[in-house]
């Protein structure tokens, strides 16, 4: 795998100008990478269940697969030409679909690359795929979209009154501490998660927690409720400042929620 540190650098150095922030695409490159014969650490796995809330157990999450992956999904969106800059994408959604079980003994072959680059109102958005196979077989699948913001949001945009939040099925308290401890076992060391002058330079007043800890941190809720084979799909909304509280729902029909304590929705997700 690729190692994240470094195409963190080469992604904060493109931002410079003269040092590659000119190289890039209009269209997504055709392109696809792949890393075969990837292996499970159980310490590395344990860890991540810790800081996500999950079992100790040799099954998988069904969000640790894209733990494993996202190096090789962070080298295809720091290759020359991607259209969108790494630094500043917002993660503005997710979907997971397991086909079976997966257990930590089992090793994996990963392929990612990048579809469906399309406008949005405030810049553009790209869904970048990555599959997990094991012998051949595709096992995992998670679709990542990105924002790329490219200009301000329209100030005429509808700004009707939201409906109230539904009652709260539990109420987490999420400190500092996620935003540095989930970047360590997940490798994405995006500096809006770990500094607050890294937050401040995005337009945040202080770090904030990755959307995946908050997908995988609701997965933990409903672990014992999941199926064997699902599809997992949530939306990000307001992001989750650290520290702060937040309170999650598990609604019908297979719906979740999490709402800061005034109300305001973090996301939105569907198991189906």
């Amino acid at each position: 795998m690729p190692a994240p540190g470094a195409l963190y650098r080469r992604a904060a150095l493109g931002t410079l100008p003269g040092l590659g922030g000119g190289r890039r695409g209009v269209d997504l490159p055709a392109v696809e990478f792949a890393v075969a014969g990837v292996r499970i650490d159980r310490a590395h796995l344990a860890d991540y269940d810790r800081v996500c809330g999950f079992r100790l157990t040799d099954r998988l999450p069904a969000t640790f697969p894209h733990v494993l992956g996202f190096p090789l999904a962070l080298r295809l969106m720091t290759a020359p030409g991607f259209p969108l800059p790494l630094i500043g994408l917002v993660h503005v959604g997710n979907r997971i679909t397991t086909r079976r079980p997966i257990t930590a003994d089992e090793t994996h072959d990963f392929t990612t690359y990048a579809e469906n680059l399309r406008p949005h109102d405030r810049g553009r958005q790209v869904d970048v795929v990555l599959v997990g196979s094991v012998d051949g077989e595709e096992v995992w699948r998670g679709v990542s979209t990105y924002l790329g913001r490219e200009r301000k949001a329209d100030a005429g945009r509808d700004r009707s009154e939201r409906p109230a939040a539904p009652a709260a099925t539990a109420r987490w308290r999420v400190e500092p501490r996620v935003g540095t401890e989930y970047a360590r076992v997940s490798g994405d060391h995006n500096p809006i998660h770990t500094s607050r002058l890294g937050a401040r330079l995005f337009g945040f007043r202080r770090p904030i927690a990755h959307g995946m800890w908050s997908k995988a941190r609701c997965l933990a809720a409903l672990e014992t409720r999941l199926p064997d084979a699902c599809t997992v799909e949530v939306a990000f909304k307001l992001p989750v400042p650290l520290p702060s509280t937040v309170n999650f729902t598990l609604l019908p029909d297979g719906g979740f929620a999490l709402h800061d304590s005034r109300g305001r929705p973090h996301l939105a997700g569907l198991v189906r």
